[in-house]
């Protein structure tokens, strides 16, 4: 297994997905391309910045610190989702010779896909937070990176359809029906207000492009 820090340059990072090894993953990629919107969302509230914005100065300053947070979210998700995939494969890997072992490496089976699921579901609410704040400043943000904002909004989206893709193929492998059905929920419910801001968003971008 490769380890993956956010400290990592650009390049390693792309040569560490890229490798035989399963980590990172999907789930990390989801995790930076979240970071990567926050990104955009913060640039452009930086530069909507003076007296020119003062009108709109309590909303950017606001997303400028939401998508503070957001961020440090997403590095924290990245090593999350990366420790919910080893604690699963080191489930798998539980001896099974008798019932009673059956029994540990099924409750611990089960604990590390609740684990798997809830990872990438935190993500799914980090972004629909980012898509929330990048909407509340797209009516008002320098008209010159109007672009930039709705590239964040692209990117947060894509975040989370990636981050949808693991929780169901988690969901897919868990056994108690009532769980799966409360997650499964979570889950559309999430994805349904997360495409709705989305679309909100590029809206207002592309009415001042």
């Amino acid at each position: 297994m490769t380890t993956v820090s956010w400290d990592d340059s650009i390049r390693r990072f792309l040569e560490k997905a890229a490798s035989a090894d399963p980590t990172p993953g999907g789930g990390s990629a989801a995790a930076l391309a979240a970071a990567l919107g926050t990104a955009m969302t913060a640039m452009a509230a930086h530069l909507s910045q003076g007296e020119k914005y003062a009108d709109a100065r309590l909303q950017v300053n606001a997303a400028l610190n939401e998508m503070h947070r957001l961020s440090a979210a997403c590095e924290s998700l990245l090593a999350e989702d990366i420790s919910a995939f080893d604690g699963y494969m080191h489930a798998l890997k539980l001896p099974k010779q008798n019932e009673s072992e059956k029994a540990v490496r099924q409750e611990a089976l089960h604990n590390a896909t609740i684990a798997a699921i809830e990872a990438p579901l935190r993500l799914m609410e980090v972004c629909r937070a980012a898509l929330l704040s990048t909407l509340s400043i797209a009516s008002c943000t320098n008209a010159h990176v109007i672009s930039d904002l709705g590239i964040g909004a692209l990117l947060l989206e894509a975040a989370a359809q990636s981050a949808l893709l693991t929780v169901e193929i988690n969901l897919a492998a868990l056994k108690d029906e009532g769980i799966k059905a409360h997650y499964a929920a979570k889950r559309t419910s999430l994805i349904a207000e997360i495409e709705q801001l989305k679309n909100r968003t590029l809206a207002v971008v592309r009415d001042r492009i």
